[in-house]
């Protein structure tokens, strides 16, 4: 019997990597799993297969504010203990070079996307409920490649969670980010696919490999489990060395 026996948790962007594996960890342990993904429903029901038990599957665009209040209306009254606020995307803006829509992409999904989950949430989330922002390293360094907007975005959730923990904590609710920072995923597949780029990134780890995205789900489900239970307002990295 897992350590979450009789939990739900809601995972957003659970279809792949770090959310995909946050997904399989959390149902390893026990939790009941509402996964969220935006496109690729054959992903979503892949992890579904591969936990072995129907999973409930919703589908939002975490940059549309009306898909979100959507998903969470067919929720109902769904108890919630764990929000899991994983989705994003990591794409470069160089100054000179960045449409205003990729700016809003960024801005829309990595910021107003968890925000508006959260808030919308609030209603579903338990007394004594958790919350797990994924941030990233990106927030807290200068990031190469034209990358400053994706960073400023990781800093901004990590605001949000020192803050919200404090507003939530009459509830007895916790907040936490889990900061990873180079992951081998499919976000960074075609950006490592560069052998300059990969070399440059492994020369950056004194552990001598970047993290997987099991090695961040494990993170996840610590700040889930009961040993956590005095944490909160922490974004902690799990860089491996590669910040310190």
């Amino acid at each position: 019997m897992g350590t979450l026996e009789g939990t739900t948790a809601l995972i957003t962007g659970g279809s792949r990597g770090i959310g995909r594996a946050t997904c399989l960890r959390l149902a390893e342990q026990g939790a009941e799993i509402v996964l969220h993904y935006n496109s690729n429903r054959a992903a979503a029901e892949e992890v579904m297969a591969s936990i072995g038990h129907e999973v409930r599957l919703v589908r939002a665009n975490l940059g549309s504010l009306e898909e979100i209040e959507t998903m969470f209306s067919e929720l109902g009254d769904l108890k919630l203990d764990f929000l899991i606020n994983n989705a994003g995307i990591w794409k470069g803006t160089p100054l000179g070079s960045t449409p205003a829509e990729v700016v809003d992409q960024l801005i829309g999904t990595n910021l107003k996307g968890p925000f508006w989950v959260t808030q919308c949430a609030l209603r579903l989330l338990k007394d004594g409920a958790r919350i797990v922002n994924i941030s990233s390293v990106a927030g807290r360094i200068g990031v190469v490649g034209g990358r400053s907007l994706y960073g400023a975005t990781k800093a901004a959730i990590d605001s949000l969670t020192r803050n919200w923990a404090l507003e939530l904590a009459p509830r007895k609710i916790l907040v936490n980010a889990v900061a990873p920072g180079y992951v081998t995923s499919d976000m960074t597949a075609d950006y490592f696919s560069d052998p300059a780029i990969f070399e440059r990134a492994m020369g950056r780890h004194p552990l001598g490999r970047m993290a997987t995205p099991e090695d961040v789900a494990d993170v996840v489900a610590f700040l889930c489990s009961d040993g956590a239970r005095f944490i909160t307002g922490q974004s902690i990295n799990v860089s491996g060395g590669s910040v310190i």
